[in-house]
């Protein structure tokens, strides 16, 4: 392996805190939300993952990039990550399947990445202070520039994500002549979650995030999935409006993730934005019906009104995050409804939360 310089790199926050390093290729700068993910392995599922868009990837794992990556394993087309922070980077792998490196990945989409940062100091600050805007940059001599930019960057709250990351037009997965039809929308949606649904003998049409129910409906699908997503769930209008008449005509919903915030705010309940987050392959939740732990794969930056929940007559807490009691599944007591605050497509435990794809295929049965 020949020795690269490497320019000096840093991590501007929004309070004005600096952690150094150095770059891994591409110079210039990127903007986002920093936060970072506890999970050892599956950096590939995290940098593809829709949900991560607009954000800066803290890895608290130390070594990123030692297996490569292999294109079949992204969650989406590209790169969702505004951009890495990580301690090591590995411009080798070993893996014998892998069919590139991690530096050629970021080189193809054009991602920002830098290593060599003490990321336990920085994630130690995050859980401190919360999940804030940032920028990484190799323009080390520009700070005051950098900073009024920083300053102008509209914070995560409010802010509607789903809409630079949903398909522009409806599309198919799976064998037109499956058992069962579902019209899914996209507001983030992972590969993974639509070759489960196929896996269990769905042919799925995906729509855009904007679509409206009449343009689903007339799929005549068996049942209707929202998908997870990046952003605030509160400006999605539209996605709360077409679960509300989902809900309303007893069509069997699912939802995970950025659609089961949807599906509650289309239930009068609220959300807020966090102050970190669940981002991991470790977080236990616990099912209330089943009375089983699951180990589950989280990527949330906003979470459901718990009190609110507690006091919607209609609505009943189905899961809750073991960690901090937030809300981790609900159902609506009178319909054929159903959501997670996590992604059970990921496996993390491995197979703890897969039930909850036979679940939603099962309701669709009894329909």
């Amino acid at each position: 392996m020949k020795y690269k310089q490497r320019k000096k790199a840093l991590i501007l926050l929004a309070d004005g805190t600096i952690f150094h390093g150095k770059s891994i290729g591409k110079e210039g700068s990127a903007f986002g939300e920093v936060c970072f993910n506890t999970g050892t392995t599956g950096y590939q599922e995290i940098f593809t993952d829709p949900s991560y868009y607009g954000q800066l990837m803290v890895t608290t794992n130390a070594h990123i990039g030692n297996y490569g990556t292999k294109m079949e394993e992204s969650e989406s087309e590209d790169a969702k990550i505004a951009g890495l922070i990580c301690k090591n980077f590995s411009f080798n792998y070993s893996r014998p399947a892998a069919d590139g490196s991690l530096e050629e990945f970021f080189e193809k989409y054009n991602t920002l990445a830098i290593a060599d940062v003490d990321t336990r100091a920085l994630v130690s600050y995050i859980r401190d202070n919360g999940a804030m805007n940032a920028v990484i940059t190799t323009e080390v001599d520009n700070i005051e520039a950098l900073k009024k930019q920083l300053a102008e960057l509209p914070s995560m709250k409010g802010l509607e994500l789903a809409s630079k990351v949903s398909t522009k037009e409806p599309y198919f997965v799976g064998n037109e002549n499956a058992t069962y039809k579902i019209a899914a929308l996209d507001i983030g949606i992972k590969k993974n979650i639509l070759r489960n649904l196929v896996s269990r003998d769905a042919y799925v049409k995906v729509f855009p995030y904007n679509a409206k129910f009449e343009d689903l409906a007339a799929f005549n699908p068996d049942g209707y999935f929202l998908s997870n997503g990046p952003g605030d769930p509160e400006p999605l209008v539209d996605a709360q409006a077409l679960a509300k008449k989902i809900i309303a005509q007893n069509k069997p919903l699912f939802g995970i993730c950025l659609g089961h915030q949807v599906i509650a705010l289309a239930n009068g309940i609220s959300t807020y934005k966090m102050h970190n987050g669940h981002r991991g392959i470790n977080h236990p939740v616990k099912n209330l019906i089943t009375g089983k732990g699951e180990i589950t794969s989280q990527n949330h930056g906003f979470a459901v009104n718990r009190e609110e929940t507690e006091a919607n007559a209609n609505v009943e807490i189905t899961h809750v995050h073991l960690n901090d009691n937030t809300v981790a599944g609900i159902r609506i007591k009178d319909k054929n409804c159903f959501s997670v605050q996590y992604h059970p497509e990921a496996s993390p435990g491995p197979n703890d939360s897969l039930y909850l794809f036979d679940q939603f295929i099962e309701n669709i049965k009894n329909k």
